[in-house]
């Protein structure tokens, strides 16, 4: 899909160099390979006319039959840029490069941040983060910052909780 998006911003002289995260990245780094309903946009925000070549090209492959949604291309996760580190920008890795389409992917350590805490906050990234196979040391580094991303007093429980149960399923503690 990825490459004939490329094909379709390419024939119209668009280009976007975008940092994607989430399940599209996740495959793209051949971390898992399953099917994804979006590719999510952390950075930068997508300018409106690569967000409505993204619905165009939607609508056309709707055409063809198969089912694509309108904001399959989306900035839904941006608000993550303010929660990560600083330095996110310096480890980031090329996923894809096509004529017209530039993705890149957190590094290691943040991509297990973003999927540690949606595992915690929304609790259906469980099988990502086995996928990932973060290593106990891995986990633990991360228990701090992501007992600091949010406020109610039984997060950390929370969080505690949940990763524990995560080292379990990987063969580990944490």
């Amino acid at each position: 899909m990825l490459e004939a998006f490329d094909d379709y911003l390419a024939a119209r002289r668009l280009q976007l160099d975008a940092v994607v995260i989430g399940g599209a990245a996740l495959n793209l780094l051949g971390v898992v390979s399953r099917p994804t309903r979006d590719c999510d946009i952390l950075h930068p925000h997508l300018p409106s006319e690569i967000a409505q070549a993204a619905r165009a090209f939607a609508a056309e492959v709707r055409r063809t039959g198969e089912m694509l949604h309108d904001d399959w291309l989306n900035n839904g996760p941006a608000s993550l840029v303010k929660q990560l580190p600083t330095d996110w920008q310096d480890n980031l890795r090329t996923v894809f490069r096509g004529a017209a389409l530039h993705l890149r992917c957190l590094g290691r350590a943040d991509l297990l941040r973003t999927k540690l805490f949606a595992l915690c906050d929304r609790g259906i990234d469980l099988a990502d983060c086995i996928a990932l196979r973060p290593s106990a040391d891995e986990i633990a580094a991360l228990i701090s910052w992501l007992e600091e991303q949010d406020l109610n007093p039984h997060w950390p429980e929370h969080v505690h909780a949940t990763l524990e149960d995560l080292g379990r399923r990987l063969g580990h503690g944490v």
